[in-house]
Parts: structure tokens; sequence; C-alpha cells
């Protein structure tokens, strides 16, 4: 079980995890907490941007009646914002997913072994949940 010590830990401003740090040690799930929660932060706000954007997009477009390319352009900002917004909601899941995996100390392990998923993988992709080689394996019975 993972140590919840990891919330309060004040990490230099520069840090990065290292090789030579035991796997998964309080710092290094701070640094993932960190970073997981400020995306998480980040993705929440933009959604409450697009949202706000897009009310205004259908309150402007209700009571204006423009020409048929206006109402053509409002429609199409409308809807590439909403697949934005469905976009990061799809990534907001797995970033909360990340962060349960921290609090029940499972984070940087696979869900399919156990096996440590690597922290070079890790850093480079903190919401990764299998080893490199079980992805692959994943992917060849996806296609």
């Amino acid at each position: 079980m993972a140590k919840k010590d990891y919330k309060n830990i004040e990490l230099p401003p520069k840090y990065v995890p290292k090789k030579s740090e035991p796997y998964m040690c309080e710092e290094q799930l701070a640094y993932f907490y960190q970073l997981l929660s400020a995306q998480k932060e980040e993705i929440l706000n933009q959604n409450a941007s697009a949202l706000k954007s897009v009310k205004g997009n259908t309150e402007a477009s209700s009571g204006i009646t423009g020409d048929e390319s206006d109402n053509a352009t409002v429609e199409q900002e409308t809807t590439l914002r909403l697949r934005m917004a469905e976009r990061d909601n799809n990534l907001l899941l797995k970033i909360n997913q990340a962060l349960d995996r921290i609090e029940n100390g499972t984070f940087g392990y696979s869900v399919i072994s156990g096996d440590e998923i690597g922290l070079s993988r890790m850093l480079a992709r903190p919401l990764a949940t299998m080893t490199i080689e079980e992805q692959e394996e994943h992917e060849k019975h996806e296609i």
C-alpha cells in the first residue's frame, strides 16, 4: 500500500525522478501526483472555458440570424469545441485512474502482470498501465 506522505512532499523546482532512487518512492509518487494533478486542473479549466464559449455561441446564434456562412462557421466552431471537450474528458478519466493508482499503491506497475512498467516509460507516458511488451501485444490484438 502506498504511503500518503507523497501529497505533502515539497519537491525541488527542477526535480525529475532518477533511476538511482527506489522505484516509486515517495518523491517519485509526489512528482507524478503533482504532474497529473496539474494536468487535471488545466483540463478542467479548458473544459469550463470551452463550455462557456459553446454556451455563448448557442445564445448568440439563437438570437441573431446571420447568413448561412456565419451560421455554418458558428456551428463548426461549436462542434469542434465539443469534440475537444469530449477528448479532454477521456483524458481526464485516464488521469483520475492514474491518481487512483497512486493512491492505492499500484501506480507504475502493470495492470496485467503487476511488473514494474519502468521509470523511463512512466516519465514519457505517466498514464501508462502496461509494460512496453504488454502494450505491443495488446496493440497487435486490437488490429
